[in-house]
């Protein structure tokens, strides 16, 4: 399993994937290629039973990603065109595996909705957030205003939507938009650690934990139980969860092989 595109690097790291925004000199911003490379690399690491969990990081240490490589805008044809336009947040979304960002820069406009497509995110001490859209007289399209709104709350978000100014790494863990801030030396090594911590538990019951996390934002109460207790059930009757009790019970480390 490897990338296409120079512009992307793919590793593996045991049973976490590492992919790696590898265009520091344009501070990783995302161009048509890197975008389409993204939703394939979403779909085999959605097939791949090999990988339990996915680490995103930009390569160079100025930037994570400072989204979509404004020069490619102008070649839509029409405003149809670019509102239909393959978009790499919602690729990320599509990951049924584990999410985690390791944000060591700037990460602007889409490069904050990349990170927010990620169920976890922790942060270099250099790392800086911003949705800048509203300077350039337009507004982000990735998911920014949803999820945002979900991580930090609404009036933290409409701060930043409508200034356009960015906040720090301290601010940003203050206001829960992301989990823990670490020295840039340590932030990949931190990364992969939680990675290798989710990837050595029973594969089937994370992705559903995720999809019952995703459910729980967008559907009231009483689904969202139905639809956990429902996918508890699922999660029960698989050969992992009966290994998962069996090794309990011999009081030794599971074995888990997604079944």
């Amino acid at each position: 399993m490897e990338s296409t595109v120079e512009e992307i690097r793919l590793t593996l790291h045991d049973r976490v994937a590492l992919i790696t925004l590898n265009r520091p000199e344009k501070l990783n911003a995302v161009t048509a290629a890197m975008s389409a490379e993204l939703t394939r690399l979403a779909d085999r690491c959605n097939a791949a039973d090999e990988v339990r969990a996915v680490v995103l990081t930009g390569a160079g240490e100025r930037a994570f990603c400072a989204g979509s490589d404004i020069g490619e805008l102008d070649a839509y044809a029409t405003p149809w065109d670019f509102r239909n336009r393959s978009d790499y947040c919602d690729s990320l979304r599509r990951l049924r595996k584990p999410v985690i960002a390791a944000v060591n820069g700037l990460a602007l406009g889409g490069g904050l909705e990349t990170a927010l497509a990620c169920d976890i995110r922790i942060a270099s001490a250099t790392a800086r957030f911003g949705a800048p859209e509203i300077k350039l007289g337009w507004i982000g399209g990735g998911g920014v205003s949803a999820q945002l709104r979900a991580s930090i709350g609404a009036s933290n978000a409409a701060l930043m939507l409508l200034t356009g100014d960015p906040i720090d790494a301290a601010t940003a863990e203050r206001r829960l938009l992301v989990s823990e801030v670490t020295e840039p030396s340590e932030l990949l090594d931190r990364a992969l650690e939680i990675a290798s911590t989710i990837a050595a538990r029973a594969p089937i019951a994370a992705e559903t934990a995720k999809a019952n996390l995703h459910a729980a934002a967008s559907v009231p109460l009483d689904q969202a139980l139905e639809r956990e207790r429902d996918l508890q059930a699922v999660c029960f009757a698989t050969e992992d969860a009966a290994e998962g009790r069996a090794a309990f019970l011999a009081k030794r480390p599971p074995h888990f092989h997604r079944r």
